[in-house]
């Protein structure tokens, strides 16, 4: 055996197929001094039982890319090594048995189209065609992914080691990796057995043991392992490599074929956690099968192939794999602990994402930061309580299972809820909200009238919330709504070099005057975003930062790394502080009644702030907005916030104040064009494509990161635009990821969508794309604009502008 060296510029710790695949990776891009840890054999974690599908698609444009991309590498790895990888490409058939299914695969297969992936809706009799042997007397129809494959998981790890090690990369298997070396709050190596191995990254991918790993360090990952259950059948006659994989998700199973032998593979709506008091240390790891907890599944599989009933079992197999709290994987460098780097969680779909995720983390790792969007895996998503034992233990009940779940429309957790609780919460139970869930925080969706439960009737169609929603809209729109917004993230930034911190990270002028509230752009050095919020300067080394409740972690995180040495402080008050917005044009008149500011534009303008009275508290008023109308945002101190909720619905009972969720919220800020960090913008997108150049401080004195390629897009012209989109459809309703064209040439996918219910249509956003300095006004008007919805186009409208007051004389009457 080679001896282990004591330096290297990455240590990677892990020889699964994500470990092997992001060693492989970094030596393609030149990073020769990489080192492989792996504490046994390789592929002995959860590697070695996978069932090694790479479909194409996930639920998002990047997810898919990196899948995409996994597809391509398996493909021409065994020339590349000359390691067989047991490639190839079957296709893949997804069933649906009801309506409210079919219509979800159709709106993935036009997905899929636009991604550039092979799909075909099928009728049962086409499905049944490609898989003659199957039960189709329940099948509404399908959609056939010919170019799906399936590879031996073992295999591929070994041919990305070979050619990670072509590279030059140094592996090295029976070597355990006891801790991790942290001197100044940075990791800069590993402890093993054999010695202390130096580094300026370490990569930690170690599957299901990562958590435990992790804590160690103060770095929350939060993934727990579960039981997952395949059978494997004797020969059967009739299968070939040709063979389609069958998907048939209401049977909660999948079936694939395996040397003319038939794989059954369960997801059960109500999983199993497994070694929820420690993963154990073993290799090769299988779970004895509870025959009282599968044999029903299996018996449900086999409905849709009944002569499975007479084929003998060669093998039931239950093994480990880890799951995340939203079944999307986690990977990025460890806000809390720099130079550590995480590939962990993969949610039973390592394989077909290991090759795309091993390109993405070496690139994040030479590069600095990530080269393409990567927000809905990343680490900072999640808030450090997500990592707790317990609150995994009851989430992993849900999301085995999930993963051949419908995936509604504001679909919300069942298990693991009520973590965090605003100060108004027990009186708006009351007054019949419906709670979802953001970052741990139950928030008002929505208000079912009295008579009617609060709950969620899902559909892909009007939910059953439509109409309720649609009166706190009127209500936001011609009198006052109340919105709980306690869950909004605030952080104070304090010092005497907090406003050259902000003006070198935020893309807005911070250099203003107290009270002032500023929208701004974080950027990344691509001039893409990275956060969209508010700051406003309460003294003079003081400002008081607030953005959503879903990136507080990865916002903190990121102003926190952007101080550095700077004098500077940054404190999360986001506990102390109960928020409530007072929206619509008759919120002055209802605030006026409790408190004896002056509220008018001359003593108040829009985009200013004030601690004022309101009956007997002090709170720091702000005039903004995010449903674009005349309102104030209210920042309470928690001891007051009950007595300033009380003084308010007193007074707002001659007014008709409305109580207003998230729901009536996404409406009216669709209609007015209002961005979202996430949906409508992300790391990929710049504030000039976006629409929200108003917001960038060209003529500040400071730099900002990602002003050079700001100035560089702005001069060579814009290749995309965001664009407001309606359908005056009644029947249509729009989410997200619909497909959009221009005179029948595919433009690109809305990024969010919904009802607007003062346009009476449905509303959209999205990007079109076109020559650079091209996307004018003049362009948009002269096209014909449709959109895709589960395979059928409607005709829409387009423009640059929000179709609601696109002068925002509401906002600032």
């Amino acid at each position: 055996m080679a001896e282990l060296p004591r330096q290297a510029q990455v240590i990677v710790i892990g020889g699964g197929i994500v470990g092997a695949s992001i060693a492989y990776h970094l030596g393609k891009l030149g990073v020769g001094d990489v080192l492989l840890l792996e504490r046994d054999r390789y592929t002995c974690g959860t590697t070695w039982h996978a069932a090694g599908l790479v479909g194409q698609l996930r639920a998002t444009e990047n997810l898919t890319r990196l899948c995409r991309y996994s597809l391509d590498l398996y493909a021409g790895l065994e020339a590349e090594t000359g390691q067989a990888t047991g490639f190839r490409q079957p296709g893949a058939i997804s069933l649906a048995t009801t309506e409210e299914r079919f219509h979800e695969l159709k709106r993935t297969a036009a997905v899929a189209a636009h991604l550039g992936v092979e799909a075909a809706v099928l009728s049962p009799a086409e499905a049944q065609a490609l898989f003659p042997r199957m039960e189709i007397d329940d099948v509404v129809g399908a959609v056939h992914l010919p170019k799906d494959g399936m590879v031996s998981p073992v295999d591929v790890t070994m041919a990305l080691l070979a050619g990670a090690r072509q590279s030059g990369v140094a592996t090295f298997q029976g070597v355990p990796v006891d801790g991790l070396l942290v001197e100044g709050g940075r990791t800069v190596g590993v402890i093993t057995a054999q010695g202390e191995v130096r580094g300026e990254s370490v990569v930690l991918a170690a599957g299901m043991w990562s958590r435990e790993f992790a804590a160690r360090y103060g770095v929350p990952l939060p993934l727990h392992a579960a039981e997952h259950y395949y059978a494997i059948t004797q020969p059967i006659e009739g299968l070939s490599e040709k063979t389609p994989i069958l998907r048939d998700p209401n049977h909660c199973a999948y079936f694939k074929e395996d040397a003319r032998r038939l794989l059954v593979g369960l997801f059960e709506p109500v999983a199993r956690p497994w070694a929820m008091d420690g993963v154990p240390d073993v290799s090769f790891a299988e779970i004895p099968a509870d025959l009282d907890h599968v044999t029903p599944l299996l018996e449900r599989a086999y409905r849709r192939l009944p002569f499975l009933h007479d084929v003998e079992l060669r093998q039931l197999f239950c093994g480990p794999e880890s799951f995340t709290p939203d079944d999307n994987f986690i990977l990025g460098e460890a806000p809390t602990l720099p130079g550590l780097f995480v590939a962990a969680g993969f949610n039973s779909i390592g394989i077909q994402a290991a090759g795309g995720v091993g390109k993405a983390l070496a690139e994040w790792i030479v590069e600095g930061e990530a080269t393409m969007d990567l927000a809905e895996v990343d680490i900072r998503r999640f808030e450090p309580f997500h990592a707790g034992r317990r609150f995994l233990a009851h989430r992993t009940v849900e999301t085995l299972g999930l993963l051949y779940g419908m995936h509604w429309p504001f679909r919300q957790y069942d298990t693991a809820r009520g973590v965090k609780h605003s100060p108004f919460h027990t009186r708006l139970a009351a007054k019949g909200a419906c709670f979802g869930e953001t970052a741990g925080w139950e928030r008002p969706n929505f208000y079912a009238p009295k008579g009617e439960k609060a709950e969620y009737r899902y559909s892909y169609a009007r939910q059953n919330f439509f109409p309720w929603t649609a009166e706190e809209h009127r209500a936001t729109r011609e009198g006052v709504g109340l919105y709980d917004q306690t869950s909004y993230a605030k952080f104070l930034l304090q010092g005497p070099e907090a406003e050259s911190v902000l003006q070198r990270v935020s893309a807005a002028d911070l250099a203003t005057p107290m009270g002032k509230v500023v929208y701004t752009q974080w950027l990344n050095a691509s001039g893409g975003i990275e956060a969209d919020l508010t700051v406003t300067r309460i003294d003079e080394e003081i400002f008081l930062v607030v953005t959503t409740a879903a990136t507080r972690f990865r916002d903190f995180h990121f102003l926190k790394a952007a101080i550095g040495g700077a004098q500077a402080i940054l404190t999360d008050v986001t506990s102390g502080l109960a928020t409530l917005g007072i929206m619509g044009p008759d919120s002055r008149e209802l605030l006026g009644r409790v408190t004896s500011a002056d509220l008018s534009n001359a003593s108040f303008p829009f985009a200013t702030s004030q601690e004022i009275e309101l009956d007997y508290g002090l709170v720091r008023a702000m005039r903004i907005t995010y449903v674009g109308e005349l309102g104030w945002e209210l920042y309470i101190p928690t001891e007051f916030a009950l007595h300033v909720f009380d003084a308010i619905m007193r007074e707002g009972e001659a007014l008709n104040l409305k109580l207003c969720g998230f729901h009536a919220m996404a409406s009216c800020r669709l209609e007015k064009g209002y961005r979202h960090w996430g949906h409508d913008i992300g790391p990929e997108d710049s504030p000039l494509e976006a629409g929200l150049g108003f917001a960038v401080g060209w003529a500040k004195d400071a730099n900002f990161v990602g002003r050079e390629a700001l100035e560089a897009q702005k001069k060579r012209g814009l290749e995309r635009r965001l664009l407001q989109f309606q359908i005056h459809d009644p029947e249509v309703m729009l989410y997200h990821d619909e497909p959009i064209y221009r005179d029948g040439e595919r433009m690109g996918l809305t990024t969010s969508g919904g009802w607007g219910h003062t346009l009476g249509a449905a509303v959209a956003m999205g990007y079109a794309k076109g020559e650079p300095g091209s996307l004018n006004a003049n362009w948009i008007r002269s096209g014909e604009w449709e959109i895709e919805v589960a395979g059928k186009r409607y005709p829409a409208s387009a423009s640059l502008r929000p179709s609601y007051d696109p002068a925002s004389q509401r906002v600032r009457g």
